[in-house]
Parts: structure tokens; sequence; C-alpha cells
């Protein structure tokens, strides 16, 4: 079966840069294009507020109107447009199961907008088990074929960062790009050293020599598999969202993996939330496998 890249969309400036970055991702990759947009009707006390009827007429108009302008833009993508009474959180987690990944619309330096209302867009990113794209109102096409980067953050050892990496060389492969892979590194408190990991540091040559091996370790399998892919290695001394957020300054898109905590439950992690708020690009957020 093959996976559509699905789209939510509100007819909002986001929503409508996030159909358009669906629909050349789509096309990139050979894949078709789904758009939803969810909506619960809920009666209020107000005069002016529309009935259900109205309201489902509108969600109708959103697909309609960006389904129109893809077909118009892209004549051979294969597109499908569906408006969903359903409770947004429950619709786009559903979506996304079935999506090779889902592209939604953000304002950036605050919440997701839209039908992504305060905490609802997070737990869409949260718990999706797909790829999770933001866009941005100004995205727009020429960043992509300006020769940026595809910027990705590795952390840990090599399989901490697997899925992201994944899907930055693959994303890459797609569009002709170079990825350029991003580790940051701090300082360990005093108690953490021992004679052990004393002995790994001197063996790598100091933290620095130390990190940039991890990461040349993390990478082999990803050049391996992609060897047209050109790299770039970035280890960098700082927090990990202040060194990503600086390197997503002229990236295409910036690619994180979101934070797996079995004690809390799904969660973005600081360093994806950094992003999704401040990076200038689109950002995808990947689950952990």
């Amino acid at each position: 079966m093959t996976r559509p890249i699905t789209v939510g969309v509100d007819g909002s400036p986001e929503s409508v840069a996030a159909a358009a970055w669906a629909g050349r991702e789509a096309v990139r990759r050979g894949l078709p294009l789904r758009i939803v947009h969810a909506w619960q009707w809920q009666a209020l006390d107000v005069a002016l507020a529309a009935d259900e009827d109205a309201q489902a007429g509108w969600a109708r108009e959103v697909v309609d109107a960006a389904r129109g302008t893809l077909t118009e833009r892209h004549p051979q993508l294969t597109v499908t447009a569906e408006a969903r009474r359903q409770a947004p959180v429950e619709s786009l987690v559903a979506e996304a199961a079935t999506a090779e990944l889902l592209v939604l619309g953000s304002r950036g330096h605050g919440a997701v907008v839209g039908f992504l209302i305060g905490s609802v867009g997070q737990q869409v990113i949260a718990e999706s088990t797909r790829p999770v794209v933001l866009v941005r109102a100004g995205d727009r096409p020429a960043a992509e074929a300006a020769g940026r980067d595809i910027v990705v953050g590795q952390h840990g050892g090599p399989d901490d960062s697997a899925p992201a990496l994944a899907f930055a060389f693959e994303t890459a492969a797609a569009r002709g790009a170079a990825v350029r892979v991003v580790r940051a590194w701090s300082l360990p408190p005093v108690f953490a050293y021992s004679p052990g990991s004393l002995k790994l540091l001197d063996e790598a040559g100091g933290l620095e020599q130390f990190e940039r091996k991890a990461l040349d370790e993390a990478l082999r399998p990803w050049r391996d598999r992609y060897p047209d892919v050109p790299v770039t290695e970035h280890v960098e001394m700082g927090s990990a969202a202040q060194v990503l957020l600086s390197a997503a300054g002229d990236a295409q898109l910036v690619v994180v993996g979101r934070r797996a905590s079995r004690a809390v439950g799904p969660r973005i992690g600081s360093v994806a939330h950094a992003l999704l708020h401040h990076a200038p690009c689109p950002v995808a957020v990947v689950p952990p496998a």
C-alpha cells in the first residue's frame, strides 16, 4: 500500500503554505496527496453562530479550494480531499498513522494555529506515529532550490537518532540536497567522570574528538545507503536547541527526533519545542522507532 503525504488545512495562510509544501514534496517523492480538514460543531448561544449545515459547507469549501489549487499547480499529482466531522487530535493522529508524513501549518513564535489551538497541535505532534512537518506562512519554494542544506540533529549513539537521520537523508535524496548533521555537546558534571569514562575520553583524544567519533559512527550506515548525498558534519559545544537553531537559520528544512519517555508518555521534547517555535524554515519532527 502506497502511503500518501497528508496535509491538514483550515484556510489560514499557514495551512495554505503547508498545502503548497506538501504538494511539492508529494511530486518529488512520486506519492499521492491527501487533504484533510477536521472540524467539530458545537452549538453556541450566539446569534451570529453558524448552524451545523453551514459549518459543514465551510469545511467542504476549505478542502475544495485547496484541492483545486494543487491540482491546477500539479496536474500530474493524484489528490484526494475530505472534510471530517471529528475531534481534530483524534482525526489528525489517525490520518498520520496511514500517511508517509503529516504536514501542518504553524505560525511560529507561539502555538500551532488554525484548528490546532492551544495544546491540540502539540498533542498531534506528540502522539503521531509518523513524521510531522510544520510549515510557516512565509515559506517559499525558492528556499528549496537555493542550494540550502537539510539540517538534522544527532545525539547519543547510532540508534538514538536513526529515525531522524533516515528521514533527513531520504528527503535530501529526493531533493538533490546536502545534509548537515549537527551534534551539540556540553561538559559533563564532575560526578559523571569515572575511571572508565576518562579512559574512553583519553583514547578518543579529548571530549570534542570523542563527540566527532560518535557522530561519524552514527552517520556511517546512512553514508553507505545514500552515497550521492553530500554530508557536512557540525560538532559544536552548547545546548542542542541553540546550536540547531543557529544552523537552521539558512536551512531549507530542519529535522529533529521526538523525545521518547515511557515514564510520562508521548512528549515533544525541549529541543523540538524550541525549533517549532523559533526556526524560520519548515521543521520535521520524527517519532522514535
